[in-house]
């Protein structure tokens, strides 16, 4: 699986867990690997939960964050999927130091094109430049 796959992967579970109690998260976890089509390899997985598992544990400095760069926005008025995409981008530039400030950007908009509206790439990619300026 791609670096990409993986990526896209990790959103979905963190976009999943938006809609669960944090106390589910394991059983959760289980089922979203339990219902892939094919088995994801142990390193893959590795990036996913490492992926998810970060953001989660930043969650609330993550909001934060965001809350401060989409001036006028705060999390509670976001899309779902648009705020999971942001607060993996965010994981990504702010506590993990595997993901280039371009890679993070670039695979949040490509994310966001292909999962959101037509408007969330560039709501996006303004939230994120401002993120990786601070």
């Amino acid at each position: 699986m791609s670096r990409r796959s993986a990526r896209k992967n990790a959103f979905f579970l963190l976009f999943q867990m938006d809609f669960n109690k944090a106390e589910e998260y394991e059983q959760v976890k289980e089922i979203f690997f339990a219902e892939k089509e094919e088995p994801v390899e142990e390193e893959d997985k590795d990036f996913i939960l490492s992926e998810v598992e970060g953001a989660r544990g930043h969650l609330e400095e993550i909001d934060h964050i965001i809350g401060e760069c989409a001036k006028g926005w705060n999390t509670d008025r976001m899309s779902k999927v648009d705020l999971a995409i942001l607060r993996l981008a965010v994981y990504e530039l702010r506590f993990s130091e595997d993901t280039p400030v371009g890679v993070a950007i670039n695979e949040a908009v490509e994310l966001a094109k292909k999962f959101s509206s037509d408007e969330a790439p560039g709501f996006i990619n303004g939230i994120l430049g401002k993120v990786a300026a601070k």
